[in-house]
């Protein structure tokens, strides 16, 4: 948008103006809490149990011999049980989940259903959680979200993707792309192997992969392999997957910071079967009274990006966005086009307590701005609107935005 609307806009084009503007301020306010809570996710993503005590003995691997078994991995059919514990360094989030899920991020997508799983996902941004996993092929996997008073599952069943959250009787339908297409945005990865695989994405000449010993995981005996950024200025301390020894299918996925510390996510199968899971297993009808909401059409995910393409296209409100450096340093920067972090109240206490806790003023050459920070992703608001953030550090994103002057 020009910076000046031309003497004959109508009081049409300039509300539209002013809703605009609006927006963008809103998504530089809500990209933190998104990118956290995303990084969460898709970090969580590269899952899948504490390690049973006593490291097999077995035959010697190299890292790129143990990389090239993840990749061969054929497993198609499994079912277990998955524990995932994760401390990003989070307050406590209280009600941002329902806050979000009605629609503060997501712009009322899903009309705010419970059973929608972008923001079901929030959940597994903090404490521990017991997942219950199956998948038979590509097109047919189930994973559901235990507590102690409710379950919710997310079910993909060729093209049908179902979401239940058994607390509220509430449903979420939409569809996928069938066989062989990459999974779509919504439906959470069935396998620790599709997870690891976008760990091992990461791999370049900027890190360091080795092979760590050995454990036992779920009873099965697995490789350790140990992923490490070379370059100082990363969040992210080491990355250790534990690799079944006979399939090459990861099992347990650790992240550890390099603030040191207790591990990000801690995460991997409890118990784990390589039987067909039963068909009726991913069979799913609503309940008799359930509320149902129809979602948008899942569409697989784009190809991977290269430094300095546009990210952000066709996200809305947040075009423009793009790369700085590569590998483990990589920050994402867009223009919001707005004015930073707005001030006072959001008009949700919820958020608005969420990013105080969060949020730290800095200055540099690029002016003045807010660092959110959380043990892995850390995100800058500057006053002017523009957004710095990646799993790196203060100092480094302050840099970033000064080299950008």
């Amino acid at each position: 948008m020009a910076p000046y609307e031309s003497d004959h806009s109508t009081n049409a084009d300039e509300a539209e103006a002013d809703d605009v503007r609006t927006g963008r301020r809103k998504a530089a306010r809500y990209v933190v809490p998104v990118a956290v809570m995303g990084m969460a996710a898709a970090t969580i993503g590269l899952v899948p149990a504490l390690a049973d005590s006593g490291d097999p003995d077995l035959p010697k691997i190299s890292a790129q011999q143990l990389i090239e078994k993840i990749a061969k991995s054929d497993v198609e059919q499994l079912s277990g049980t998955v524990k995932i514990s994760t401390d990003l360094g989070l307050p406590d989030l209280g009600g941002l989940e329902s806050s979000f899920a009605s629609g503060a991020v997501q712009g009322g997508g899903s009309g705010g259903s419970s059973a929608d799983p972008s923001s079901k996902l929030l959940e597994l941004a903090t404490g521990t959680h017991t997942l219950r996993v199956a998948a038979d092929g590509p097109d047919k996997s189930k994973v559901s979200l235990l507590d102690s008073a409710a379950e919710y599952s997310l079910i993909h069943n060729g093209t049908d993707v179902w979401g239940y959250d058994s607390k509220s009787n509430e449903v979420y339908h939409s569809t996928a792309p069938k066989s062989g297409t990459e999974k779509g945005q919504e439906d959470v990865p069935a396998t620790p192997q599709e997870l690891a695989d976008e760990a091992l994405k990461a791999v370049d000449d900027t890190t360091s992969v080795t092979v760590d010993g050995t454990a036992q995981v779920a009873g099965r005996d697995a490789y350790k392999l140990l992923i490490k950024p070379k370059q100082s200025g990363s969040t992210v301390g080491a990355i250790t997957i534990a690799v079944d020894s006979k399939t090459g299918l990861p099992l347990k996925f650790t992240l550890t910071p390099a603030s040191g510390g207790a591990a990000v996510v801690d995460a991997g199968f409890t118990k784990v079967d390589f039987s067909k899971p039963a068909a009726s297993t991913f069979d799913f009808t609503p309940p008799k009274g359930a509320k149902v909401t129809e979602g948008d059409d899942v569409k697989a995910p784009e190809s991977s990006q290269k430094s300095g393409e546009d990210l952000g296209a066709g996200l809305g409100g947040l075009e423009g966005l793009k790369t700085i450096g590569e590998g483990w340093n990589s920050i994402a920067e867009f223009d919001t086009g707005g004015e930073g972090v707005p001030s006072g109240s959001s008009g949700n206490s919820n958020v608005d307590g969420f990013l105080n806790s969060l949020g730290d003023q800095v200055t540099g050459k690029f002016g003045s701005g807010t660092v959110f920070s959380t043990r892995l992703v850390n995100a800058l608001i500057t006053d002017d609107g523009k957004v710095y953030a990646g799993a790196v550090t203060k100092d480094a994103l302050v840099k970033a935005a000064d080299a950008a002057q």
